[in-house]
């Protein structure tokens, strides 16, 4: 029997003693560790069991672990989201290929979380809903707050100003002040009082530090302040940025709304979202104005801000 060894393997075997000669480690302890370790399991490698036992309602209504798992896989779309975004600007050597593909990778992660809704109208039953709500109170998905970083790295911080207030705010005037105004912050606030929900007290103890140290971060190399600086002749970076922009700030929030509409709304009056967040003014496209890519719009696409989802939506109806 031949036991020579493949003169492949070999060469192999000597690039990975050169690997860590260089890092002042002996290979021979790295096969011994091989040797004795045991086979990975598909299982063991995304963790199958400890991410099944993260689901614990709160009551004994069937339908809220549908809520939590799909909440829960909307915040891993968030962070692959991120993920991708962090790529592209801290990339060492960026380039427009390499722009465009990881933008088309958020561009799918968006297109999955708009069609998703499909399970927050159809997949529960509404009776079930607004009983086992209540116990969640004043938590509420508007403390996403990867969502929120995903709008921060996105554009400018004077973008993500509530649409009124942005022509008395100077591009790149001080970030707290722009922080102070941001468009969501209106959107947690009492019905009747106009005054902080609890909701919203909670959200910015936790994060709002967190929301201004990533401003700042990311503030010369967002994705449109990367875009305009150096990739601003691109036709076909322009058309994935727009796609982005609408599926964020238009069609997946209309899916939302659709879905708070869905629950919550009834005559002659609607019910009041948890946490008590103003639902039907912080939702609606129209309303918000936002857009991370400003200057990629008509002024009459800016003008009619939200139509294409209503169109959309319809065409589907």
């Amino acid at each position: 029997m031949d036991k020579s060894l493949d003169p492949a393997l070999l060469e192999q075997v000597k690039k990975l003693q050169q690997k860590y000669a260089v890092m002042g480690q002996d290979l021979s302890s790295y096969l011994d560790g091989l040797l004795y370790s045991d086979y990975l399991t598909y299982w063991d490698y995304i963790h199958l069991d400890t991410l099944l036992s993260l689901q614990n309602p709160k009551t004994q209504f069937p339908d809220e672990k549908i809520f939590i798992v799909y909440h829960q896989i909307t915040e891993l779309y968030f962070n692959l989201i991120l993920w991708e975004i962090e790529q592209i600007s801290h990339h060492q050597s960026l380039t427009e290929k390499f722009f465009i593909e990881r933008m088309r990778r958020v561009v799918c992660y968006f297109q999955q979380l708009e069609a998703s809704f499909t399970v927050m109208v159809d997949g529960m039953e509404r009776e079930q809903f607004l009983k086992f709500r209540m116990s969640l109170l004043p938590a509420s998905g508007f403390q996403s707050a990867q969502y929120r970083l995903i709008e921060i790295c996105s554009t400018d911080a004077i973008n993500l100003v509530n649409a009124q207030e942005r022509a008395s705010l100077q591009e790149y005037s001080d970030m707290d002040e722009q922080i102070q105004k941001l468009y969501w912050r209106s959107g947690a606030t009492e019905l009747a009082s106009g005054k902080k929900t609890l909701t919203l007290q909670q959200f910015e103890e936790k994060y709002m530090k967190l929301f201004k140290e990533t401003g700042m971060k990311y503030r010369d190399r967002n994705l449109w302040k990367l875009f305009g600086t150096r990739f601003s002749q691109s036709e076909s970076l322009k058309k994935v940025m727009r796609e982005f922009d609408q599926l964020a700030n238009v069609l997946w929030p209309l899916a939302h709304l659709k879905s708070a509409g869905h629950y919550l709304q009834r005559d002659p009056e609607d019910i009041k979202a948890t946490g008590g967040t103003n639902w039907q003014k912080y939702l609606p496209p129209r309303f918000q104005k936002i857009m991370f890519f400003p200057d990629l719009w008509s002024q009459q696409e800016k003008d009619e801000w939200g139509k294409a989802g209503i169109v959309k939506a319809l065409s589907r109806s």
